[in-house]
């Protein structure tokens, strides 16, 4: 084996090698998925030599049809008693699930219900990013057809998320440099780079990918298209030692993600503004996006939730804070009520 496989290649070699030679022999009409799901750098596709210092395997996650619960605990124990322990130098590991199971344990979501607006609202992007990556190595029970349902949202809740991403950036851009005109450059920087991660976080949304946990927030952004343009002009705004060049650096790249979004065409083309709020001294682009994305919003769950917490309330970022598939009913709840 060669050094450094990667954590996806490691999968497919044991379930080909190991796994799927006992279920062919042990179990032969069972039908069944396997996969590489859930946590861990590899199912990003972002491990490298540092990511076998703790919880390195070669892993392989079985899913069983809902309608055989029962059998669950029987071909773990076939599969776990007979393959090896290693493969290689790297440990095995084997998972046995239902499908609904397993996505009720990583969603707290029933995969036989419709989902509306409030329960995109209470799915993290970090385990939608968790549970659409990695790999599928054989399929006859529908997992695919579950990671392409959670591959990206309803078009109205793209919309509102899009507004949302909008109303993230606009009212900071200015206070950038009234922080910095009143002295406050450390002030100023952190704002920009709330902002920085604001604007990539659209970016995301524009490309319509669902972003990771932080550690690798950075990494998966550079591999959208968008990154050759836009990245310069970030980083130039966290390097900024002065306002008056994080705030241009900041325009510029709003200029970019702008572009970017006209392209999408879910909306009439809007020219960019340069605006002074209060004719302070501080020059920001503007266009009024939000208002014509929700405008295009008919689904009538959406319109609730915008009517409960518009998308310059920031509710779409309580599902980051609380990620934890525990506290998914109770972010619906507020989605959808106001209070969980």
């Amino acid at each position: 084996m060669a050094e450094r496989t990667s954590g996806i290649a490691l999968s497919e070699e044991f379930f080909r090698t190991g796994v799927q030679p006992l279920l062919d022999r042990g179990r032969p009409d069972l039908p069944y998925a396997a996969a590489l799901l859930g946590r861990g750098s590899e199912v990003l596709g972002f491990d490298d030599a540092m990511s076998t210092d703790h919880d390195w395997t070669a892993r392989v996650t079985v899913l069983l049809d809902p309608d055989a619960a029962d059998q669950v605990d029987g071909v773990r124990s076939m599969i776990t008693e007979a393959v090896p322990s290693a493969l290689g130098e790297v440990p095995t590991a084997v998972e046995v699930a239902t499908l609904d199971g397993y996505v009720r344990a990583q969603l707290a979501l029933e995969i036989d219900e419709d989902w509306d607006a409030f329960d995109w609202l209470s799915l993290p992007t970090l385990r939608l990013a968790a549970l659409t990556g990695g790999v599928v190595h054989h399929d006859e029970i529908g997992l695919r057809e579950v990671r392409d349902r959670l591959a990206w949202y309803p078009r109205d809740v793209w919309l509102y998320l899009l507004a949302a991403g909008w109303w993230r950036v606009h009212p900071e851009l200015n206070l950038v440099g009234r922080s910095g005109w009143a002295g406050d450059e450390l002030g100023s920087a952190v704002m920009a780079g709330g902002i920085v991660a604001d604007l990539m976080h659209l970016a995301f949304l524009i490309e319509r990918r669902h972003a990771p946990y932080r550690k690798w927030f950075g990494t998966a952004f550079s591999r959208l298209e968008i990154a050759g343009s836009l990245g310069p002009h970030l980083d130039r705004a966290v390097a900024a030692t002065a306002w008056t060049e994080r705030q241009e650096a900041l325009g510029e790249a709003y200029t970019v993600v702008a572009a970017a979004f006209d392209r999408l065409q879910l909306v009439d083309p809007l020219p960019l503004e340069t605006v002074r709020m209060w004719d302070r001294p501080f020059t920001v682009p503007w266009a009024d996006y939000p208002s014509l994305l929700t405008a295009e919003i008919t689904d009538p769950a959406v319109r609730s939730l915008m009517a409960q917490w518009p998308p310059l309330s920031g509710v779409d970022r309580v599902r980051d804070l609380l990620w934890a598939p525990q506290h998914r009913a109770a972010i619906r709840a507020l989605c959808a009520h106001g209070t969980a």
